[in-house]
């Protein structure tokens, strides 16, 4: 075959795979167009659902909100039982508040989910105060006293147990009923509530030094504050614990929605629904709720919190908000050095 020929057509040859490469190459980044094109779609509509998800979370928790403090105004004037009736439908509505609030904290931007919990904060400190107003009972709390004031006037509500005079401290069984139960100004007592005493009702312990608290039971809420080297365990609250100035504890608890203020030095053993909240805090530690006790499954009910959904790891610390990077403020407990033998 003449040179010329071959030259020719191993020229064609060659143009024709160029060609070819070429052509696959615009198809390639055509798709990747096409690609590209439709991620973006995708992520637009993804921020588009999440945006009506906000705006429907928005205007449904307000509506519901105002419906609760209206009720709760409609309360001013009114008779024992009508106003009994009102506070329960007011509490009931707003656990299902909350509740809704715990369902939504995915897709929820962190302005909206703090002015939600800030909001339902408001509402149960509004029920609670209406009704210490217009249903006062009579409160109770527990001093600690001297081993010779206790000779000489034991009070009925303060029960030493028979060990306790050697170990030197003073073992308390409150029974006395109340809306709005608590302990206050107390050192070195050890101190147990049953459900009895406590189920729905809205739990404040102050001023505590080197206690052992045991609540058996389902409050509707925990308020700790002014806490110091204490070991406080409570059984399901069925809506929010509040913490604030505590420090060298061991706090088990489970419950909805957990907020804690200036605290310090402290373990939490924790079952959460919703997420747990730290502000102005540092080394706070935090495992699952591992205490148990007889009747706690009786009292996981009674809460309305689902045993099988914890989120006791995802910590939300307000004064932290450099994203990708974990807080200093807030650590896990690891599993050696976990406790597990919870017995007074």
């Amino acid at each position: 075959m003449d040179a010329a020929v071959v030259d020719s057509q191993e020229s064609a040859f060659t143009g024709e795979s160029g060609a070819s490469k070429i052509q696959e190459r615009l198809q390639k980044r055509h798709q990747e167009r096409i690609d590209d094109a439709e991620r973006r779609k995708e992520a637009k509509e993804s921020q588009s659902v999440a945006e009506e998800k906000g705006d429907y979370f928005v205007s449904t928790f307000n509506r519901e909100r105002e419906s609760i403090e209206e009720l709760l105004s409609s309360c001013s004037g009114a008779d024992r039982a009508a106003l009994t009736q009102k506070l329960e439908e007011a509490t009931a509505k707003t656990l299902q508040l909350q509740k809704f609030l715990s369902d939504s904290t995915l897709f929820l931007k962190q302005y909206d989910l703090r002015q939600a919990q800030a909001a339902l904060q408001k509402l149960q400190s509004s029920i609670a105060e209406t009704r210490e107003e217009g249903l006062p009972k009579k409160k109770f709390a527990f001093r600690a006293r001297t081993k010779a004031t206790d000779k000489a006037s034991a009070p009925v509500s303060d029960t030493p147990t028979p060990n306790s005079a050697g170990s030197g401290s003073t073992h308390v069984d409150a029974s006395a009923p109340s809306e709005k139960c608590g302990f206050s100004n107390m050192d070195n007592v050890c101190i147990t509530k049953t459900a009895e005493e406590i189920s729905k009702q809205d739990v404040l312990l102050t001023n505590l030094t080197n206690c052992k608290v045991r609540l058996l039971g389902s409050p509707s809420t925990l308020h700790l504050k002014n806490i110091d080297s204490c070991e406080i365990l409570c059984g399901p609250v069925s809506s929010s614990i509040f913490i604030d100035q505590c420090k060298s504890s061991i706090l088990a608890f489970p419950c909805q929605q957990l907020r804690t203020h200036n605290t310090t030095d402290t373990q939490v053993y924790l079952h959460v629904t919703s997420r747990a909240i730290i502000e102005d805090c540092h080394g706070v530690s935090f495992a699952p709720f591992s205490w148990s006790y007889p009747t706690m499954d009786e009292d996981f009910s009674v809460s309305g919190l689902d045993q099988d959904r914890n989120n006791w790891s995802q910590v939300d610390d307000f004064n932290w908000l450099a994203a990708g990077t974990p807080s200093p403020n807030w650590t896990v407990i690891p599993e050696a050095d976990r406790k597990t033998n919870w017995d007074p």
